[in-house]
């Protein structure tokens, strides 16, 4: 399999969504791998945000399960 994957054709919507949805899940788990170890090495919740681009409060709402789930 080659890495990125083909982009399905743009003239089938279904394919091109589901693609989106998939896209997103693979993200969402970098994201949260990511920030576990940022944390875990000692990062501040302001720089995970700073990395993400969003705000602190942004970062912590959205993430913090990820402390509460690898404790």
């Amino acid at each position: 399999m080659t890495f990125p994957p083909p982009l399905p054709p743009s003239d089938d919507p279904a394919e091109a969504l589901a693609a989106v949805v998939a896209l997103r899940l693979m993200a969402d788990k970098l994201e949260r791998k990511a920030v576990a170890k940022a944390l875990q090495q000692g990062w501040s919740w302001a720089q995970v945000a700073e990395a993400l681009g969003v705000t602190k409060q942004a970062a912590h709402k959205r993430l913090s399960g990820v402390v509460s789930a690898r404790r």
